[in-house]
């Protein structure tokens, strides 16, 4: 009896979960590629105007089991990157599961085509180091939206900057790793650069919104996904052809897509070279690898390895003035001339940077995944460029020891104020002869113009032959990096409304800085001294100048290896170590709701920088934390913030978004120390110094909201947004040569600005409007106010004689050779980051038969020059004594000091491309011309401080052309860009 009832229950049970099952609602399918048939991984299922939606696994799987689904007739929205969304009528029953089988995407050759295009017309800008520049490479993915389309595209071209912020204020990661550099707070571009083909999986949120891999900033989060298995199976070879950074790039890239075995691979190889670009003598020579291999292990385990290597050179251009552009034009370029019968430019940029990842990805269970991920990334970026000091050691006959030659600046420098016709015109009344030699100047720097290295060589092999040392060499700033990154990313799903993320992250740096002689340019050696060190200084009293012997010591680059003698892969000059760790973590949750989603996040992190110099300088002899050997006082912050913001649902069509932030952001290494080249002074020893401050070195603290109205209706989609940021307590060092310190002569100086505050308030609008299927207008426009938002604090340090005798605070926190100079008046000035005003009107035509065309006319305005925070202190209006100047005349002060504003101007774009399918092989073009009407612009520049006080500034006022005058950078001109490619 008893088994009996044990059968009956048994029976009863399995029927009674039949029955269940059966009463369950559901919904599931499979997408495969229409083309080859192939699962797709990662592909958003959602049931539009529900918060539910799920993910395809890597065969293709998506379900809804054990969710409220919404009853009777509905739309599945279908959507990849890459792929063509498909909104796909659907009907759910109650008490039934809904089986689609198999629902297949078509890959999206058009969009395809115009990521071809902006990835390469944003290419010139992957590696500035010196910011003249925004890329907008991060806009990549989000193309999809109107404005940021149009700001990835075509206003790049101009160097606007997104809400008028730099790319140090936005995160770039790969493989949810972070690779914005430590030292400055930017991405290095230039080390993945030519992986065009494995870069198309990205990720961005915008601004400040929720983000699954960090906190985020300003700028918005690119995550670039390298991982072997979610790339589309085939392979594709390109070839494109341009006249602005490169001249030709050769590209191939094969994925074998997910295997039966679990096994996935991609590599990738391509390389990009041009004896110039568009900027004459803009070498550019780069290889790139990738490899990509991934194993996954079961349903839960997956493991891959990510490595890339992409070597570049590329010649650099500079800044000129207004006279030099008159004279040459915008295509000219000073750092250039003749070697060997060949174009040799002086500054080279080099980056080798290989790149290693191991990333492990579980998912736990269907609701928590743990993504742990492992880099390193080691290697050298150096910057070349002519050393004209070079001297020799003269004994005397008790010993002493001097030194001569040195300082013959103006023989390597085209564009040095005395090779062009202002400086025979500087005088207030120039005789005939002025005119004839100005005239003389203008005719010779128009035929040639160049650097000569014929020159430089001869000088070197007559001092050879004279048993003297080199007077120039070729070196390059070099600064050798090592970080290892390890970090854990947590997702759950708690409920089909809340899920949360999390990540915490580790980083620790060490980078060596140094110089390295290149090429001793027909010389034998160079002696590793600075020659005006050891110059007598006649401006200071008797008690304080320096016997011989103490000048023979500050010359030294290194006190512990006097008057060597440098040859060919030596360090000289500086030679230094920082290390830094970073500790960071981050967690966030999200709720849906039928009305309103939102989000809250918060942040904590701990980071530590410390010099180590390996040179003892003649300049700062000593260890610890006043002088140059040594450790220098260790620097630390920790910092914080908070985020938040919802999606208010009006209904399916229109939505209102929010997002607001605090948060608090350590200074970056660059910005921390006073003079790292030459010492262990840190910026917050310089504050600490002053009195009047009471204070130390900060950390930025960041507020920043925006609000945007979006429509999205079948023919209409727009969105715009009002902004607001605020930036407090910023820190900016810069170097630069003066004749303009009251009570000092002239020399290289390093600007400290610190206290710096920053507005950026603003507006931005993107609209589409597809008139029929084929044809789309389009239109996008922002305006903006950018400004400095206070007064900030100015210091000024400086290895010049006189300036030395000079010190900042008292007892222990003096610091010899540094000044405080109050307060820059800088408030309501505007920053220089590219136009704040633009606008775009275009069309594009979409053929059927994957042909399409289109044009933009886009206006810039607004946009101004960086002024010099040096020329608006105290020390404008003072006299050598110390007073004011006897002639300051306060209204013609404030009319030398306005700031220069830019004219405005249009550049048309056109671009279009085709593809054609033979059996399983595509074959396709891109191709576009930038700026068709050739209109000459100014995209930036910026004052010099060589005459930043007034009675200087008046005299070049007064000229018909200021010899020191603002230095600029032109747009280019017509250009153009093709690509061809087959994929298979």
């Amino acid at each position: 009896m008893s088994q009996l009832k044990r059968g009956l229950c048994f029976i009863f049970f399995i029927s009674f979960c039949v029955i269940g099952y059966a009463q369950e609602t559901g919904f599931k399918g499979k997408v495969v590629d229409a083309t080859t048939n192939e699962e797709i991984p990662d592909v958003t299922v959602a049931i539009e105007k529900s918060i539910l939606s799920a993910t395809t696994n890597a065969e293709g799987v998506f379900q809804f089991i054990g969710v409220q689904l919404p009853l009777g007739e509905q739309i599945a929205v279908i959507s990849k990157p890459g792929y063509i969304t498909k909104r796909y009528p659907v009907v759910i029953n109650e008490g039934q599961v809904l089986d689609l089988q198999t629902v297949d995407l078509e890959y999206d050759l058009n969009q395809e085509q115009i990521q071809i295009g902006t990835i390469s017309l944003s290419d010139n800008e992957l590696d500035d180091d010196e910011d003249t520049s925004f890329n907008v490479s991060g806009l990549l993915q989000a193309s999809r939206d109107v404005f940021l389309n149009a700001a990835a595209f075509d206003f790049s071209a101009a160097f606007f900057r997104p809400r008028g912020l730099g790319n140090e204020n936005g995160k770039v990661l790969i493989n949810g790793i972070e690779m914005n550099k430590l030292f400055n707070g930017r991405p290095q571009w230039s080390n993945w650069g030519g992986l065009n083909d494995v870069q198309r999986n990205q990720e961005f949120s915008m601004g400040i919104s929720a983000n699954d891999y960090t906190f985020g900033d300003l700028s918005g989060t690119t995550n670039i996904v390298m991982r072997a298995s979610q790339y589309r199976k085939g392979g594709r070879v390109s070839y494109a052809a341009s006249n602005r950074s490169y001249l030709g790039r050769v590209m191939g890239t094969y994925n074998s897509g997910l295997m039966a075995d679990g096994w996935a691979y991609s590599i990738s190889l391509s390389r990009r070279f041009g004896d110039e670009g568009y900027i004459d003598g803009t070498l550019y020579d780069a290889n790139s690898i990738f490899a990509s291999v991934e194993k996954k292990f079961n349903d839960q385990h997956s493991l891959n390895f990510t490595s890339f290597y992409t070597p570049n050179r590329r010649g650099r251009s500079t800044a000129i003035t207004q006279e030099v552009f008159e004279l040459k034009g915008n295509r000219y370029n000073p750092n250039w001339g003749y070697y060997d019968g060949e174009k040799k430019n002086s500054r080279v940029r080099e980056i080798e940077e290989p790149v290693l990842m191991l990333n492990h990805y579980w998912d736990i269970n269907d609701k928590f995944s743990l993504n742990t991920n492992l880099a390193y990334q080691t290697g050298k970026i150096g910057n070349s460029r002519l050393d004209n000091n070079g001297s020799d050691l003269v004994l005397s006959s008790d010993g002493q020891e001097t030194y001569q030659g040195g300082g013959a600046s103006r023989d390597t420098n085209p564009i040095h104020p005395s090779y062009l016709p202002s400086s025979f015109l500087d005088m207030p009344n120039p005789t005939p002869l002025d005119y004839q030699n100005a005239y003389l100047a203008q005719e010779a720097f128009r035929a040639d113009g160049q650097l000569n290295w014929g020159r430089l060589i001869a000088a070197n092999q007559l001092n050879t032959a004279q048993g003297r040392n080199a007077t120039y060499i070729f070196y390059e700033d070099r600064t050798d990096d090592t970080q290892w990154t390890v970090n854990s990313i947590f997702r759950g799903q708690l409920t089909s409304a809340i899920s949360v993320n999390g990540a915490i992250n580790y980083r620790k740096l060490k980078s060596e800085n140094f110089a390295e002689v290149i090429d001793l340019l027909g010389g034998t050696g160079f002696l590793d001294v600075d020659t005006f060190g050891s110059q007598l200084d006649n401006d200071v009293e008797p008690e304080f100048r320096l016997t011989p012997a103490e000048l023979a010591d500050r010359a030294q680059s290194d006190l512990r290896n006097r008057n060597r003698i440098v040859r060919e892969g030596d360090r000289y000059d500086y030679n230094y170590e920082i290390d830094s760790d970073v500790v960071n973590g981050f967690a966030q949750a999200e709720f849906k709701t039928r009305l309103i989603d939102f989000y809250l996040g918060g942040n904590v992190t701990q980071t530590s920088y410390q010099r180590n110099g390996l040179f003892e300088n003649g300049y700062f002899p000593g260890e610890g934390r006043t002088g140059s050997f040594g450790r220098s006082d260790k620097l630390e912050f920790t910092n914080y913030g908070g985020k938040g913001g919802f999606t208010f649902k009006i209904d399916g069509r229109n939505l209102i978004d929010f997002n607001g932030a605090y948060y608090t952001k350590a200074p970056t290494i660059r910005s921390s120390f006073a003079n790292a080249r030459q010492n262990n002074r840190t910026v917050s020893q310089l504050i600490a110094a002053e009195p009047t401050l009471n204070g130390e070195l900060e950390s930025e603290k960041i507020q920043s909201a925006d609000l945007s109205y979006i429509l999205r209706t079948p023919k209409i989609k727009a969105r715009l947004t009002g902004y607001y940021t605020k930036i407090e307590d910023a820190t900016d060092i810069a170097f630069f040569f003066t004749q303009a310190i009251s009570g000092s002569d002239a020399g290289f100086v390093q600007e400290i600005l610190t206290d710096i505050d920053k507005r950026h308030i603003g507006a931005e609008l993107g609209i589409e409007y597809q008139i029929t299927p084929t044809i789309k207008l389009k239109g996008a426009a922002a305006i903006g106010q950018y400004t400095y938002d206070n007064n900030p604090d100015l210091f000024v340090t400086s290895t010049s004689p006189s300036f030395l005798g000079q010190n900042l605070g008292t007892g222990e926190n003096t610091i010899e050779g540094a000044r405080y100079f109050g307060k820059s008046q800088l408030k309501d000035y505007k920053l220089a980051n590219g136009p704040q005003n633009v606008a775009q009107l275009g069309f594009e035509y979409r053929d059927p038969d994957f042909w399409w065309f289109g044009a933009t006319a886009n206006y810039f305005s607004n946009a101004y020059i960086d002024v010099s925070p040096f020329a608006r202190t105290q020390n404008f209006y003072l006299d050598n004594d110390g007073l004011p100047f006897n002639d300051y005349d306060q209204n013609v002060a404030r009319e030398l000091l306005r700031q220069e504003k830019f004219n405005s101007y249009y550049l048309v774009n056109v671009v279009g491309g085709k593809s054609w399918k033979f059996g399983d092989y595509y074959v396709g073009f891109f191709a576009s011309i930038n700026n068709v009407l050739d209109e000459r612009y100014i995209t930036g520049g910026f004052e010099q401080s060589r005459s930043a006080n007034y009675r200087a500034s008046l005299e070049e006022a007064q000229r018909d052309t200021p010899v020191f005058g603002p230095r600029y950078f032109f747009g280019f001109g017509s250009s153009y860009y093709l690509n061809l490619y087959l994929r298979f």
